[in-house]
This record gives structure tokens, C-alpha cells and sequence, in this order.
């Protein structure tokens, strides 16, 4: 007979957030960055985001007119990089960039990917 499961404990709120990975600043890498920016759509999000502290997805999702399964794969290629942060709110998440450690590690990086395209 084999071994009665163990009981699963439920995961406190903050272990359910805790779930968003981020890269740490050290590990960004600028190659991975400017490739994840190359696609036109991700950087009219992070544009987006440049202008905005915070936005919830669905409302970067409804700005842009982009359907939410497309709007979240490329909202999780940013996070994935290291351009943007989420964090849960409820059953939400906002998304915004991350500033200051991109200013960090890359100098002047923010400034040139949220300038508005002429």
C-alpha cells in the first residue's frame, strides 16, 4: 500500500505574491533587455509605463487594444528582463517599471526607452 499524502498546508498572502519572480538587479542583462525591447509592442508598453507609476494590466491592455492573453505574455517577457515589476493586487496585478534599478546598473537606459518616438 503506499503512504497516505502528506497534508498540504495553504500558502499564506505573502507566500502567494511572493510567487512574481524578479530578476535581481545584479543579473540584468543589457543584451536580454534591448531584445526584449526590439519587439514594437513591448516598447510601447514600457513607453507607456514611462509616463505612468503604476497601471494595472487590464488598463495596459485596453489602452494599447490588445487582447489580455497577448498583453500578458509580453507584460511577462518585460518582467522576465527585468524592465518592468508586478505585484499582486488582489486579483489584479500592476505593472511598473523598474526605474531605479535599471538607472543603477545601465545609466541613462530609462531615459532613452520611455522618450517619445518623432
Amino acid at each position: 500500500m503506499s503512504a497516505m499524502p502528506a497534508t498540504v498546508k495553504p500558502k499564506t498572502k505573502a507566500e502567494r505574491t511572493e510567487r512574481i519572480h524578479h530578476p535581481d538587479v545584479a543579473s540584468l542583462n543589457l543584451a536580454t533587455i534591448m531584445r526584449t525591447l526590439g519587439d514594437p509592442l513591448r516598447l510601447e508598453i514600457v513607453r507607456l509605463l514611462g509616463e505612468e507609476d503604476e497601471l494595472l494590466c487590464g488598463e495596459i491592455y485596453d489602452r494599447l487594444g490588445l487582447p489580455a492573453s497577448t498583453g500578458s505574455y509580453h507584460t511577462k517577457l518585460l518582467r522576465e528582463a527585468g524592465v518592468t515589476r508586478a505585484r499582486a493586487a488582489g486579483t489584479q496585478r500592476l505593472i511598473s517599471l523598474r526605474r531605479d534599478d535599471l538607472e543603477s546598473r545601465f545609466p541613462g537606459l530609462v531615459e532613452l526607452i520611455t522618450a517619445p518616438t518623432e
